[in-house]
């Protein structure tokens, strides 16, 4: 971790803007300081934070993403509401965490009536534990009866998610049991042991099915939070308290709902920028050369192969890697090339960039060539003046420090879970190797005389299309992760694209491109919704990958010559402003819509369908037959324009 460098420690910013008031105007500094304390500060500065009046930031920062948490369970769950608040913060939400009434989890999920119904919220957490099984096993105690009490909970477990998510918005999050040592140990026999063992996992197993099956209820496996020397429960605080869950457990199990939030919200980071010398490697390139440096064997090799191995799985599964080093170029892409025992090779990477500009140069230029924000990368570096440069002039920018013992490496990269996602998907998995045919089209651009006929030669191929199964999880995904083309920013979970893909008026299409130099994949999605003789784009949403080459322009021609062909009169559109989607605020206007309504939280269109939009000579466009929604047409008509 990078430490400010004013003199006081973040934990003393964080008290001089809470004493003197500035919090809520000052809340935009509230993230990079939490960032740069220890856990120990971490905790204070939580228990200040769930203390504070938060109320006023959302004026002062109305850019800041806010987010509500409500949390439920069967036991106290104060410590986790305050580490919570903090991991929020430190994520850069406002957040706003509540409780429900002790024990109260059942009725608040299973009653309509209930405070989280009346009061919806983004993330709902039940916290589940042992207790909730215990309590009701009677006493003595056989295997057999746990494993009846385990059945009986976990189809009400199940029953209540199902009826809570299909009432209400919002995520629900539940976890695993974590089977305490104490109730084992009262079977003396090593057989019943075993089946209880065996019974509890059975019991968890289904839990963790109920959240791979749907995608409104995660679920969180609370068995990775105790790897650490985590206590499960202080029984002193447990008898007397009902604090079933430790101070520690539930400070991780709060980390891990941030990772959870951040990924639910399409905040996801997109790229590792890694250093080379004593990161990926061990040594000086530089001074060692290539055969030189620690790449395998040995005490501090296995370490680093160990690191190079965890990079290589993040890029495996869509993080984009890139190499930030100050070396000679040369060699470098002659160590990535030629080195025997690298796991990550040369292809592996997205951007390599090697020379002796400073690093936030090189970083800057790195998201420039992606078309991404600084926010989107996470920088690793082993040096701390390197990290303090970052951190001080890309305050966007998540740095991790991975100075001393490489063996540290991967605990430090993976401790906040930055590249959490809530699915991966088929096009995350090829997401190198569209970036790199994007480098290819740069090189083309550059060759090109004018940006005319860069797109003359670039044969770029379009398909619009109602999405199909198997493109939901990357549709939700769009809807998660894209900022600049999104027309109105609503994120959507694979259900809810589902719903809209199936409801009678509404209807989800997808962008598919391609070109001379290979397939882009799905690279966008539109929203529609018909009413009376209305055809309403709910939203509109582009990758930034394929930016300028008319692919917007051809899907929006398509559809308001099948609409106007359908009989409708009109095209209606919307604009929803943040912090990051300004670029696409005149899209309509663009292409000849008509304003409507002109108001701080957005615009609104309309096409009269009296001049038509052409599709971009340039490019060739496969639009399927089926585009519209089948309701909501205008009588009489429908039919696809020929």
């Amino acid at each position: 971790m990078t430490t400010p460098t004013d003199g006081t420690s973040p934990l003393d910013q964080l008290r001089a803007l809470h004493r003197d008031g500035e919090l809520g105007r000052r809340f935009d500094r509230v993230a990079p300081l939490l960032r740069a304390m220890e856990r120990t500060d971490l905790a204070r500065a939580a228990r200040l934070l769930a203390r504070a009046d938060l109320t006023p930031v959302p004026a002062h920062h109305p850019d800041l993403p806010s987010v509500t948490v409500a949390l439920t369970g069967g036991g106290t769950l104060d410590g986790l509401r305050t580490a919570l608040v903090g991991e929020l913060a430190r994520h850069g939400f406002v957040p706003s965490v509540r409780l429900t009434d002790f024990g109260s989890y059942v009725r608040e999920l299973g009653d309509p009536t209930s405070s989280l119904h009346a009061r919806p919220v983004d993330v709902t957490v039940c916290v589940l534990d042992h207790a909730t099984v215990f309590d009701e096993v009677p006493v003595p105690f056989t295997v057999e009866d746990v494993t009846a009490t385990l059945a009986a909970k976990v189809a009400l477990w199940r029953e209540l998610a199902t009826g809570y998510t299909a009432r209400t918005p919002g995520t629900l999050v539940l976890n695993t049991l974590p089977l305490p040592g104490n109730w084992q140990a009262q079977l003396l026999d090593y057989p019943a042991r075993a089946r209880l063992g065996a019974a509890w996992r059975a019991a968890n197993a289904e839990l963790l099915g109920l959240g791979a099956a749907t995608g409104r209820t995660l679920v969180v496996d609370v068995d990775p939070l105790l790897g650490d020397p985590i206590p499960l429960a202080d029984p002193r605080f447990e008898v007397y308290a009902g604090a079933r869950f430790s101070d520690h457990l539930l400070g991780a199990y709060a980390r891990e709902l941030g990772h959870l939030v951040r990924a639910l919200t399409g905040r996801s980071k997109k790229v590792l920028a890694v250093d080379l010398d004593e990161t990926l490697w061990g040594g000086v390139l530089g001074d060692d050369g290539v055969e030189g440096i620690e790449v395998a064997h040995g005490r501090r090799g296995d370490a680093f192969h160990r690191f190079q191995g965890v990079v290589k799985q993040l890029q495996s599964q869509g993080v984009l890697l890139a190499a930030v080093s100050k070396n000679d170029p040369d060699t470098v892409r002659s160590a990535l090339r030629d080195h025997p025992d690298l796991r990550v090779r040369e292809e592996d990477f997205v951007r390599v960039l090697a020379g002796w500009q400073p690093k936030p140069v090189s970083l800057r230029e790195l998201t420039a060539g992606l078309n991404l924000g600084g926010d989107s990368v996470v920088f690793a570096d082993d040096n701390v003046r390197e990290c303090a440069a970052v951190t001080a002039e890309l305050p966007e920018t998540v740095v991790v420090a991975l100075d001393g013992d490489p063996a540290l490496h991967v605990q430090r990269l993976l401790a906040d879970g930055w590249f959490t996602t809530t699915a991966v998907t088929s096009e995350d998995r090829v997401r190198t190797r569209r970036y790199r045919q994007e480098a290819a089209r740069s090189d083309f651009l550059a060759a090109a005389g004018s940006a005319a006929d860069f797109l003359a030669g670039l044969d770029v191929r379009v398909t619009l299309a109602p999405v199909l199964p198997s493109e939901l999880a990357r549709v939700s995904q769009l809807t998660l992760r894209t900022n600049q083309f999104n027309l109105t920013t609503r994120r959507l979970t694979v259900d809810e694209v589902r719903q809209a893909a199936a409801g009678p008026a509404t209807r989800v299409l997808t962008l598919a491109s391609g070109d001379r130099f290979g397939g882009n994949g799905l690279v966008g999605a539109v929203f529609l919704r018909s009413g009376d003789d209305v055809l309403h784009i709910e939203n509109v949403l582009l990758s930034c990958r394929v930016f300028s080459r008319g692919i917007e322009q051809a899907g929006l021609a398509a559809l308001l010559d099948r609409a106007r062909a359908a009989g409708f009169t009109a095209v209606c559109g919307s604009y929803r402003p943040t912090a990051k989607n300004a670029k696409v605020a005149d899209f309509y206007v663009h292409y000849g819509f008509e304003v409507v309504r002109d108001g701080p939280e957005g615009r609104e269109f309309r096409h009269a369908l009296v001049k038509p939009v052409e599709v971009p000579g340039h490019l060739t466009l496969d639009a399927a037959e089926d585009l519209l929604p089948a309701a909501g047409r205008p009588p009489g008509r429908g039919g696809p324009a020929h």
